[in-house]
């Protein structure tokens, strides 16, 4: 058998993963992105040295039981809230993930969404489709000139800031850990968060999911929104108090809302979002570019590679 290292990788991504890894002769890789969920991967996860998964595989704390021979957990995307960090870390499995790789797509998204809210693309298509001609019915508001509320500016939610300049809004943000100078580089105003919900009439999300970001956005925080506001959620399910969303929405508290993450996903279609009138949602799609996932393939791949032949940790999260 091979004392090189082996790479599992469990969870669909671009083509470009394997064969990088594979271009690399000290290192054996399998793809196995058919494996039916979590039951099949903790099966065969003792043989293997390293593990490339996306959202799909979840790596919950009972598998490092079995995974003594893992060493890293690498994940193609942003988000590592399917890995159980304190686990790996007392096991000595380093997790990497890729954070500029999708970056762009998301932002794109989260702009995507609040132009669809904003002019009532998602219903008037579906009006049309229905035969119907509502013209009088959709009447849109504008961006320009209006204020964006940004929670978190790191790397997607800074090129979201780019892209809303560059439609003349005026942008706000609320991120705790935001220095003084790279405030001024963005050229934007950093507030708190009521002062952010109080003023913006777009609010949008872009900060990871940790204890101290879940349910941010709650029953007592969305009665600091403009009943015009509109909320945008692309970052991770969990953030966004859900029943409290329908509540705030039902009691005209915010105007509406687009969401592409849920606190369960699929979502079902007898949620209480799946049919509120005044809701735009995509299934978790915002990273789903060709580019995007090009992109985070190619790097959790080369820094699998920089890991086991050079011992480099390029972007460790533990």
């Amino acid at each position: 058998m091979s004392s090189n290292p082996r790479v599992l990788i469990a969870d669909v991504m671009s083509a470009r993963a394997a064969e990088i890894l594979r271009e690399e002769p000290g290192i054996d890789v399998d793809v196995r992105s058919e494996l039916p969920g979590n039951p099949a991967v903790d099966q065969i996860i003792q043989d293997y040295d390293a593990i490339l998964i996306r959202s799909a595989t979840k790596l919950a704390a009972p598998i490092f039981e079995t995974a003594k021979r893992l060493k890293l957990i690498g994940r193609a995307g942003i988000g590592v809230d399917n890995v159980d960090l304190q686990a790996a870390t007392a096991n000595d499995v380093m997790v990497m993930n890729t954070p500029l790789g999708n970056a762009t797509s998301t932002a794109e998204h989260a702009i995507a969404m609040m132009m669809t809210i904003s002019r009532h693309i998602a219903a008037a298509t579906a009006s049309m489709r229905e035969g119907r001609w509502d013209k009088k019915l959709y009447k849109g508001r504008e961006v320009t000139g209006k204020t964006l509320g940004v929670i978190g500016a790191g790397n997607i939610g800074a090129i979201v800031i780019d892209r809303a300049q560059g439609l003349r809004m005026n942008v706000i943000t609320f991120d705790p850990y935001l220095k003084e100078e790279r405030a001024k580089e963005l050229g934007v105003e950093c507030v708190s968060l009521k002062e952010m919900l109080t003023r913006s009439d777009f609010v949008t999300i872009h900060v990871p999911l940790v204890e101290g970001t879940r349910h941010l956005l709650n029953a007592t925080t969305f009665r600091h929104m403009k009943p015009s506001a509109y909320l945008i959620h692309c970052a991770r399910g969990g953030i966004v108090d859900e029943a409290a969303l329908v509540e705030a929405l039902d009691l005209g508290l915010l105007s509406g809302a687009a969401l592409d993450v849920f606190e369960t996903e699929p979502l079902g279609k007898d949620h209480p979002l799946a049919a509120h009138p005044r809701m735009v949602l995509t299934p978790h799609i915002a990273a789903s570019t060709h580019e995007a996932q090009v992109n985070v393939a190619v790097q959790i791949a080369e820094q699998t590679v920089a890991f086991f032949t050079r011992g480099e940790r390029i972007n460790a999260v533990n």
